[in-house]
């Protein structure tokens, strides 16, 4: 190859190289421009690669096949390269040129095949960004994962454009529910759906992306978010086009608008608050959409003292048993109670709602209700050693529990390493969300009947699924929330009368024993009597009570209503 063909190469090549190693990112008709005229240069009549995932793949030919040149003339391969990455993918590039050509010299040979290396090289590492940008900025669904919205509020602020946007965390409201109803596989088609439908309304002004399960954040401009808050609130998402079936998707949602004094310090800035307010809409009953406030901040300082207190806390035991009573309405007697916890910190007590929410935010809630369970069981033994009336008590457990696949293990072991006969226990679960799965709610409520450990299901009525949940699992015990119980000035055609009137009625068809919560006054009581509601437990026969004033109504008190 002469001098002047030599530089016209090394001038065609640093053009190929330029275009792929462009900073500002590489231009596909640039560089096909440059393989062609290199293509000229040596007559090659034709250019190939090919890109497989495996070489799996690669033999059942499932791949990517790109003709990078070809000038329609018959030609026969003259040199074909192939290469398999470290990820296991493999990439091939083959050259063909017109056999009436007089062959490519030693040189010729040489150059060509370094530029086939060049392309190679460029499509493997093209390829294994691509890879890597999918395996870490979106998850196993196909979803834009957390990892993509965190490097898009960096590049927001990169570019001074967050103020005047709002990020918000949402959560598909009982969606649990959803999936029962009509079909897991319905239920994936519904949340696609709706996050196509939230993509659709954001547009170009921001991003939506999957946190996990049924969880998802987004940021956009702050003036579509009425727009956005609108389809949160419900929208009715199609699940069979082909019979229009739809069904009603509405959210948790937190919200958090950066106006101008927001200072961005790191993602975890926006994450934090959209996540705290979340947090409250869900556990926030009908506010189901939460604006972050300077308030939760301070909340949020509380929640982590409160965390940290804890562990201590549990070892130094400043975690109290108190027993409210339960009462047999016919006869006063005192039947069983209600084991309810007292944190007493420096002196004072720490009111049950300031710590109970924040222990729910992990598993350490987990670990107060066997505390708890323990030291119950403690005084009962302690109750039969001492020869005491002992009568049985309840204790609650988070739904937190339904994680732990050994739950009901864990509690029959605390109940015997304390030898207490199980008859004397009863484990209660609400049922004010509906995030359960029904399949292990039922497995760990009929463990414990099979173990002689009563059940009951407390605050019936608050949730969504009250009449699956006593049809589906084998309750010992309903517990009627107060909101059901009829007030002094009702009567008995009022709504809360006839609903308490048919829960009580209902449970006792289904050979449920029945309680009522809250009871404080005297009409109260008369109403459950007329209604043979016969057990009772609220202020108008006593508070919660520390361990000797409980222990002392065990003995002596007798809760007789006397007749008017």
């Amino acid at each position: 190859m002469g001098n002047e063909k030599l530089l016209e190469y090394y001038s065609l090549f640093d053009k190929l190289l330029i275009s792929m190693t462009n900073l500002e990112g590489f231009d596909l008709e640039l560089i096909k421009k440059a393989l062609a005229e290199l293509c000229e240069f040596f007559k090659i009549s034709k250019g190939i690669t090919e890109f497989y995932q495996s070489p799996s793949n690669e033999k059942i030919h499932r791949g990517d096949i790109f003709v990078g040149y070809d000038n329609g003339e018959e030609g026969v391969e003259i040199i074909s390269r192939r290469i398999v990455t470290q990820t296991g993918a493999v990439v091939k590039c083959s050259v063909y040129r017109s056999d009436k050509l007089p062959p490519l010299t030693d040189d010729e040979y040489h150059r060509v095949d370094i530029v086939m290396r060049t392309v190679l090289s460029f499509i493997s590492r093209h390829r294994l960004q691509g890879a890597v940008e999918k395996f870490a900025f979106y998850d196993e669904f196909g979803y834009r994962n957390v990892r993509y919205f965190i490097r898009y509020l960096e590049q927001l602020n990169e570019r001074e454009m967050l103020i005047g946007s709002t990020a918000i965390y949402y959560n598909l409201r009982h969606f649990t529910l959803v999936n029962r109803e009509i079909g897991r596989s319905n239920g994936d088609i519904v949340m696609r759906n709706y996050f196509s439908m939230m993509e659709k309304l954001i547009g170009d002004s921001g991003i939506v992306c999957h946190v996990g399960g049924d969880n998802f954040v987004a940021v956009f401009e702050d003036e579509i978010l009425d727009d956005v808050l609108a389809m949160l609130k419900g929208a009715p998402v199609v699940y069979d086009s082909e019979n229009q079936k739809r069904i009603m998707v509405s959210a948790s949602t937190g919200v958090f608008r950066m106006k101008d004094d927001f200072v961005f310090e790191a993602p975890g800035d926006v994450m934090d608050r959209i996540m705290t307010s979340s947090q409250a809409a869900k556990m926030g009953g009908k506010d189901s959409i939460v604006f972050f406030d300077d308030k939760m901040e301070i909340d949020k300082e509380k929640r982590m003292k409160i965390q940290q207190m804890f562990p201590l806390a549990i070892k130094n035991e400043e975690f109290k048993v108190f027993y409210q009573p339960k009462i047999d309405i016919e006869t006063g007697e005192l039947v069983g109670a209600e084991a309810l916890c007292r944190w007493f910190k420096d002196g004072r007590i720490v009111p049950p709602m300031d710590f109970i929410p924040v222990l729910e935010y992990n598993t350490d809630i987990c670990k107060l209700d066997f505390y708890m369970l323990d030291h119950v069981c403690k005084d009962i033994r302690r109750w039969l050693d001492e020869g005491r009336k002992v009568v049985r008590v309840s204790v609650n457990l988070s739904r937190k529990h339904m994680m732990d696949v050994d739950l009901l293990d864990h509690i029959i072991k605390i109940v015997d390493k304390n030898n207490v006969p199980h008859k004397y226990i009863e484990i209660e679960l609400t049922e004010t969300t509906t995030d359960v799965e029904f399949r292990d709610l039922k497995r760990v409520v009929s463990g414990l009947q099979q173990a002689g450990i009563c059940t009951s299901v407390d605050d019936f009525g608050m949730g969504y699924s009250s009449l699956n949940l006593i049809r589906e699992v084998p309750w010992n015990v309903l517990k009627v929330d107060r909101s059901f119980l009829p007030l002094d000035d009702e009567n008995s055609q009022s709504t809360r009368s006839v609903m308490f009137k048919y829960v009580v009625g209902m449970a006792k068809e289904l050979g449920l024993e029945c309680i009522a919560e809250g009871v404080e006054t005297k009409k109260q009581v008369e109403i459950l009597k007329n209604n043979k509601c016969l057990f009772a437990q609220g202020f108008f026969f006593d508070k919660p009570l520390p361990l000797d004033e409980f222990e002392h109504r065990l003995k002596d008190h007798n809760y007789m209503i006397q007749e008017e």
